[in-house]
Formats: C-alpha cells, structure tokens, sequence
C-alpha cells in the first residue's frame, strides 16, 4: 500500500486517536452565570451536562453573578438533575446585580424538583469558591465559562493572597486558566455603537476585565445567539418527562407567548 493511498486511512486512525483522547481529557470548567433573568442559561447548563457525560468536559464549579434569591437553588436543581449534587455552588455575596426571575420559571423548578442548596446563603462566595478552585488544578487547564454579568471575574482579579494561593488573582488566573469564553458585547449595525445587558449590567467590572484579563478571551456576540432559538422542540417532546430543564422553557415560552423558540445566547459559548 502506498502513501497516497493510505492517507485517508491515517487520517482516520489519527482522528480517532484524537477523540479519544479528548473523551479520556475532559475540559476542566468553571460556569460563571446570571441565571434567572432569562432561560437561555437554562440551556446553557444543559449542554453543560451533556458535554460532561459525554467525557468532555469536567464541571469544577457552578458560580452565579445574580445575587437574586433563586440562583444558587435553581443551579443546585440542575446540578442535581443531571446526577451532579456535589458540584460546588458559588454566588456573588453583594446586593448587586440582582436581577429577578420575573416569569417565574426558576420558582417553579425549585419547588418541583430536589436541591441541595436550598438558599443562597448556603452558597460559598464566589471569588473565595474560584481561587480554592484555581488553586487545585493544574496550571494553564481551565476554562471560565461566563454567560452573566463580569462582576465576579472582576472581582477575582481584584482578590489578593489567601488561604488557597500566596498569588493575587490576576497572578492566579494567569497561572491556572487556559480562557475564558464569555456571551458578551455585539457588533451593531454600525459596528461600533452596540450595547449588551451582560456588559451594562455591571460595566464597570466588564471593563476591568477587558482590560486586565491575563489569557486569551474568547466572546460571543449578542448577534450570534439572537439568530439560533431553542426550546419548541423540547417543549413538544413528549417522551421527556419530570425535566426542570423542559419545565424552565416550557413556562417561560407559555408567559412570553412564544411559538418560535427563545433566542439563544448563552448556549454558542460552547
């Protein structure tokens, strides 16, 4: 057998060769969310899940940005859901951004569906629960996930030594994280002049991170997840049953009189 004619062979084997290793190297992450505000974080985490018990991705904590009352218990649901109770919880220990759950989807799962955490308060502060994280893991391997507000990256940056690293947080950061892949800014018709609520909410935190963020970011734009709708088919799928996940989306589309599908934000990042 010639080279020529082995190429697609070896192209092949190596290809393999490749997912398995990726299937036996999961991605370890960090999910960073406003979760409440919208629903889309609900498909966010969903995929989430999905990439972990495909052996993609390792989940080394779930942190929300929303100090609003349901965030930590609606994580806590999802987590335990996909089999993850013991998924650290962590949540951002100011009175801002809080952000309410208007359409009330997020009540509802909490009430229908067992949690551990039962109250925000019962969650580890957010910037104490990333570097007791960072700090276990091997250097340069992590990837932030955020799809909120950029308060507790931010504030991550900001954090001086402690128990868990003698590094400050850029320090620690620059160390331990591969990326970060964050659901922020757009481009606007003009290219210049767009504004994006997980910028807005908290800007001045979004600037500190643009600008001393120490690794490669990457961002997706509002316009990206505004052409991509989920939820119709999950709603109308009868063989799921008892889903927090298809609860959230059936709610939230029934209160918004929605027969197309949400927009999808917070899922591209993946």
């Amino acid at each position: 057998m010639n080279f020529k004619s082995a190429l697609p062979i070896l192209l092949l084997i190596f290809n393999l060769s490749v997912a398995k290793a990726q299937k036996h190297n999961p991605i370890p992450v960090i999910f960073d969310t406003d979760i409440a505000g919208d629903y889309d974080d609900v498909g966010a985490m969903a995929l989430l899940h999905a990439f972990a018990d495909k052996g993609e991705a390792k989940i080394l904590a779930t942190i929300s940005c929303n100090a609003f009352e349901t965030t930590a218990p609606t994580i806590s649901v999802i987590n335990t859901y996909f089999g993850r109770p013991e998924i650290p919880i962590g949540i951002v220990k100011k009175d801002k951004p809080n952000k309410d759950c208007a359409q009330r989807w997020a009540q509802a799962i909490i009430a229908g569906y067992p949690h551990k955490i039962k109250s925000n308060s019962q969650a580890v502060e957010a910037v104490a629960l990333y570097r007791k994280i960072l700090a276990s893991q091997a250097d340069g391997s992590v990837t932030i996930i955020s799809v909120g507000f950029f308060t507790n990256l931010a504030d991550l940056l900001r954090s001086g030594a402690d128990k868990y690293s003698k590094l400050d947080g850029e320090q620690l950061v620059k160390k331990k994280v591969k990326k970060l892949v964050s659901m922020a800014t757009g481009i606007g018709a003009d290219g210049k002049t767009f504004s994006e609520y997980n910028v807005n909410v908290d800007a001045a935190s979004a600037q500190k991170v643009f600008k001393d963020w120490p690794t490669p970011i990457t961002l997706s734009g509002f316009e990206i997840g505004e052409k991509i709708l989920t939820g119709i088919r999950l709603i109308n799928n009868t063989s799921i049953k008892n889903s927090p996940i298809k609860d959230a989306f059936q709610i939230a589309l029934t209160k918004d009189n929605n027969t197309t599908g949400r927009n999808s934000w917070d899922e591209p990042p993946y």
